[in-house]
């Protein structure tokens, strides 16, 4: 009887220290759902200003059940966007940029590579930040229907640094193979 005592104290215990709120279990079934949104690639993406040499300063529209998780999609997006699809300028003066991979099948054909860089915390996070440390514009943040949300957050991506490592990886043909 003392060790069923002594047991349910300790499970209680433990259970206290590792509290499960539904608000935090709430956020990591949108991120479970927003990664699989993600893994459709569906964003839009546009050249917003000029950043430091070698970045792309980038506005990046999101959608999400929740407007913070596709905050957090927006920076997979925007390195997804630099890789693939490139992007169209703006009237600020920046100008239509090409996708750094010039192969339609590169995702496929390095399939397993693509999903490791894309992972949550994967070495995407390496090549992109936050502008105005993901602050979004009361006109960037809109409800496009009862269960989602449409987020377009200005993101930097160090395009030069991205294009090196696709290099090393033998996904993207070094600039010096031309000449």
């Amino acid at each position: 009887m003392k060790y069923f005592k002594i047991l349910g104290v300790v499970i209680i215990t433990v259970l206290m220290c590792f509290p499960t709120s539904t608000e935090a279990q709430s956020k990591r079934r949108a991120r479970k759902k927003a990664n699989i949104a993600t893994a459709q690639w569906r964003y839009e993406i546009e050249g917003v200003g000029t950043g430091r040499e070698g970045t792309y300063l980038l506005k990046v529209w999101s959608y999400s059940k929740r407007p913070d998780v596709a905050i957090e999609q927006a920076k997979k997006n925007a390195v997804h966007g630099v890789i693939f699809k490139g992007f169209v300028g703006s009237k600020q003066g920046v100008s239509t940029q090409k996708p750094l991979v010039k192969s339609l099948n590169a995702e496929k054909e390095h399939e397993q590579f693509f999903k490791d860089f894309f992972a949550n915390g994967g070495a995407y996070m390496r090549y992109v930040s936050t502008t105005a440390d993901g602050a979004v514009a009361a006109g960037d943040r809109m409800k496009i229907s009862k269960k989602e949300y449409k987020v377009g957050v200005v993101v930097s991506v160090r395009k030069d640094e991205l294009r090196k490592a696709l290099e090393q990886a033998g996904i993207v043909k070094g600039l010096s193979s031309m000449f």
